[in-house]
């Protein structure tokens, strides 16, 4: 019964990963070009046995994993069409939205195979380099992921973060909004500001936090007029613009020329009453694709730097590996020679003396036929034996004798620099070969691509 029943298992077993490995190839299918490249390049990254991150590990420099996605932050005051915007890009309502103040805390939108829900720290699992807001009293709850199966146009690259409306006035927030802010916007790599045309585009909270965030990141920060079809005919919406840029030159920090704020708004097909308000919404969406290709570019750069960066530290350590097996072998070579020498020198003495008082007689009922050989080898040194005067035997002996101990003593004071075990090397050796050849081959492909 056992037989059957392990062969079941184990046909199922197979149907398992043959289901799982022809999903996986309809995925790969499925994806764009950038898709793949970022695939591929994050793959090289977490290779269990030689991928870059254990590399990294084995010459002790962190390496960290390339994100797959960019990372889009949306601020603004409540009610300016954040969650609004979302739901147009992905063609899902994921978000709530609504005149009230919808959004209580930070929503991470992204793509996957099913629709799914997470909380606080199953957050921090699915993204681990947001640890950091744990540091910030009161957000982890109010901290959740929604997962999307949508596929609307560049989503599967794209990771939304929904951040709650900002209000002036005595409006509480369970954490402290500013900072969690400006850290997301360190994180982010996109920054869109929605201002509200219907009274709350100069909320100060939000112009304080785009200044802060304009200090350090103006480049990836982009604003917007949304909901520019609500502002009323074209003339209120010059106005509209001008008060807001009007205010935001008040600040330090955005007093600049060159203002660029597209007016955006939700394209409505069922719209009975057309506008004349110019809508460039696409522009957000290209904005995203740009940082799309750019973060692709910045990847494939990064790991041409951190293969070359490993590279150069397995070959140092390898090349300091063979320079250390070097210098032991000579010292073991001197070591061996003091050794040698002093064991060699008492027995070459203790022989000296035996033969140079020792008659042939002696020898040859001693030793035999070997006795012949004997003499006719030591009794050139047993002459040199008699060549010293007899009263100075001893101290001949004792400075041998001597001389032999500071051999045997000196022998050990050679010790063995440490080397990599067979095992060790082996790995790194290795790990050589494939930056060498597979990742600086595959590194070659993508810059071509």
């Amino acid at each position: 019964m056992v037989e059957p029943n392990l062969r079941q298992r184990s046909s199922k077993a197979k149907d398992k990963e043959h289901i799982r490995e022809i999903s996986n190839n309809i995925d790969k299918a499925f994806l764009d070009t950038n898709e793949r490249i970022i695939a591929d390049i994050a793959s090289f990254y977490t290779l269990k046995d030689y991928g870059l991150c254990k590399i990294g590990e084995m010459v002790d420099h962190e390496i960290p994993t390339p994100r797959r996605k960019i990372t889009v932050l949306l601020l603004g005051n409540h009610s300016a069409g954040k969650s609004s915007f979302i739901n147009w890009y992905i063609e899902q309502t994921i978000l709530k939205t609504g005149v009230a103040i919808e959004t209580q805390g930070f929503s991470f939108v992204t793509s996957g195979k099913k629709r799914d829900t997470l909380k606080g720290l199953a957050t921090l699992q699915l993204y681990p380099h947001l640890k950091p807001l744990q540091e910030f009293p009161g957000v982890m709850d109010f901290l959740t992921t929604e997962i999307s199966t949508s596929r609307s146009k560049k989503f599967n690259m794209v990771t939304f973060v929904d951040t709650p409306g900002l209000v002036d006035g005595d409006m509480h927030y369970p954490f402290d909004v500013n900072n969690t802010l400006l850290w997301l916007g360190e994180m982010a790599d996109l920054v869109f500001v929605f201002f509200d045309p219907m009274g709350q585009a100069l909320c100060k909270r939000t112009l304080t936090i785009v200044e802060k965030m304009w200090a350090s990141h103006s480049e990836k920060i982009r604003l917007y007029l949304a909901k520019a079809d609500e502002a009323g005919s074209e003339t209120d919406r010059q106005k509209v613009l001008m008060q807001i840029v009007q205010e935001l030159c008040k600040r330090p920090g955005l007093n600049r020329s060159g203002f660029d704020m597209p007016t955006i708004y939700l394209p409505d097909i069922m719209a009975t009453k057309p506008t004349r308000c110019a809508n460039q919404i696409e522009e957000a969406c290209i904005e995203i694709s740009k940082c799309i290709d750019q973060t692709v570019q910045n990847a494939l750069n990064t790991l041409e730097n951190d293969s070359e960066l490993l590279r150069e530290k397995v070959e140092n350590i390898l090349s300091l590996d063979a320079q250390a097996r070097e210098r032991n072998l000579k010292r073991k070579v001197r070591g061996v020679g003091l050794s040698c020498l002093g064991i060699i020198l008492p027995l070459s003495l203790l022989t000296m003396i035996i033969v140079a008082n020792s008659t042939e007689q002696a020898m040859e009922r001693h030793l035999g036929y070997l006795s012949i050989y004997i003499h006719q080898f030591v009794m050139p040194i047993a002459a040199f034996w008699q060549l010293i005067p007899q009263e100075y035997h001893l101290q001949f002996i004792l400075l041998c004798v001597g001389f032999s101990a500071c051999c045997l003593i000196l022998s050990r004071c050679f010790p063995l620099e440490k080397v990599l075990v067979p095992r060790e090397l082996k790995s790194f050796k290795m790990a050589s070969e494939v930056l060498k050849d597979t990742i600086a081959q595959k590194v070659s492909e993508f810059l071509i691509i």
